[in-house]
């Protein structure tokens, strides 16, 4: 492993997002790790699974939960290549993680701070988490906005 932990649990949700780009899906990919070990992995779904929750947060929370045996994942940290929405965000405060790290910021739904201030939670949350934002972002940053450009290009060929 490198030498900051947090570089390399993010490199591996970079894989994780270009799974879901392979498969069409808006490139967001998470993990959700303690110590060395990760627990559960997610991409975003939402397409291929029919279901407006399967984000990337929301997969790789609910393996780490399986792989657990309990919704408590208390110790964990929860690497992602996109600001979490209001919607995973509080699926990790739910789930008591205790850091999220995150890579590119998101102006239009994030929740770390962006749009949304939940994550560090609002004061009357019962939960409170370390958030490290920014980790890779150019890097996450351009694996979107190249999904994002040939969509349009796709779309626009048709028009």
């Amino acid at each position: 492993m490198t030498e900051d932990p947090d570089q390399h649990w993010m490199q591996r949700a970079l894989v994780l997002a270009e799974r879901a780009a392979a498969a069409g899906e808006v490139p967001v990919g998470a993990l959700v790790a303690v110590d060395d070990q990760v627990l559960g992995e997610g991409w975003n779904r939402p397409a291929a699974a029919h279901d407006p929750t399967a984000h990337a947060e929301i997969c790789a929370l609910r393996a780490a939960a399986q792989a657990l045996g309990n919704y408590r994942l208390s110790g964990a940290t929860l690497y992602v290549t996109l600001e979490p929405c209001p919607m995973c965000a509080a699926a990790a405060i739910h789930a008591r993680v205790d850091r999220v790290v995150f890579g590119a910021f998101d102006p239009k739904a994030g929740a770390a701070g962006s749009l949304f201030d939940l994550l560090p939670p609002d004061r009357r949350f019962n939960h409170r988490m370390q958030v490290r934002g920014g980790l890779e972002a150019a890097a996450c940053a351009r694996l979107l906005s190249g999904f994002f450009r040939a969509r349009r290009g796709v779309r626009g060929a048709s028009d």
